[in-house]
């Protein structure tokens, strides 16, 4: 399982993004994952907890938003979902794409703690 190892590079990452950029804590970490990714979400989520155990990001919160597989037909140029048809065009029913999406891993927002922020009730 590749997950782990991917998911302690995250951690690491972020980890060196708060301390460079001075973070008092890093509330939630959102990753884009595309349908056809060579990574697995359920994986991703599930590892989480061992790559962060005692680091900074012990508590922080893992979001993850799923990338639609989508592709252009080569030969009526139309957009549509590669995972519907078996990726043959929804359109003209060729099976002659491009890529656009669906492959991605990234890091697509950290959401720190605001250091100015005061807690309800004080």
């Amino acid at each position: 399982m590749h997950e782990l190892g991917i998911m302690i590079e995250v951690v690491r990452q972020v980890e060196a993004m708060a301390k460079r950029e001075k973070v008092k804590r890093v509330e939630k970490i959102v990753l884009q994952i595309g349908e056809i990714a060579t990574v697995i979400p359920h994986f991703v989520e599930e590892c989480f907890p061992a790559a962060a155990y005692e680091t900074s990001l012990e508590d922080t919160e893992l979001e993850i938003e799923i990338i639609p597989a989508n592709g252009r037909c080569r030969e009526c140029e139309k957009v549509y979902h590669l995972l519907d048809k078996n990726g043959h065009c929804t359109y003209c029913g060729q099976k002659n794409f491009d890529f656009l999406s669906g492959r991605e891993f990234m890091i697509k927002e950290i959401l720190v703690e605001d250091e100015d922020e005061e807690v309800a009730g004080d």
